[in-house]
């Protein structure tokens, strides 16, 4: 038989495990991620991620080695607005948008990016690169750091839209 061990708790919002996650405003926050779907389109669905690394690596959404999930048969435009920095607060940030297809059986090709770069003011004889990375039904971002010693803190605000693309 089943049990109901709490509640939502809705007095000033409502939390989980006693932490706000909507407040008396109707602001959400404290979100591992966020998924919005349109209840008239439900085969599409619109994914806010975060991702991090240091120096040269695949950004990661957790310390597990854990990257964006692609479900099959979708088309998925994703930006990511970057930065990276240096222990100086030399700044390299931009923008990539890529369309990226998951096919039936999970393989994930990127269709076509495009980077901007806003700032780069990556020292001369230092190279900082970033650019996409897929495998089967993943998509992140590669970084690499070459020319210096120095620790360069990547962070990537990453957007998902995926639709069903049979």
């Amino acid at each position: 038989m089943a049990s109901n061990l709490k509640e939502f708790d809705s007095l000033g919002g409502f939390s989980i495990d006693q932490v706000s996650v909507i407040d008396m405003d109707r602001n959400a926050k404290d979100l591992n991620t966020l998924e919005i779907k349109n209840s008239f389109y439900s085969d599409s669905k619109t994914i806010q991620y975060i991702l991090r690394g240091i120096n040269t690596a695949t950004l990661q959404l957790d310390d597990v080695g854990t990257t964006i999930p692609l479900e099959n048969s979708t088309i998925n435009f994703i930006t990511g607005h970057f930065l990276a920095t240096n222990p100086s607060g030399v700044v390299y940030t931009g923008k990539i948008e890529s369309s990226v297809l998951c096919g039936s059986s999970g393989t994930t090709t990127v269709q076509s990016s495009m980077l901007t770069i806003i700032k780069h003011d990556v020292p001369t004889g230092e190279t900082w690169e970033i650019g996409t990375f897929s495998a089967s039904n993943r998509f992140s971002y590669n970084v690499v750091r070459t020319g210096t010693t120095e620790t360069i803190k990547w962070v990537v605000s990453t957007q998902v839209v995926s639709i069903a693309w049979a």
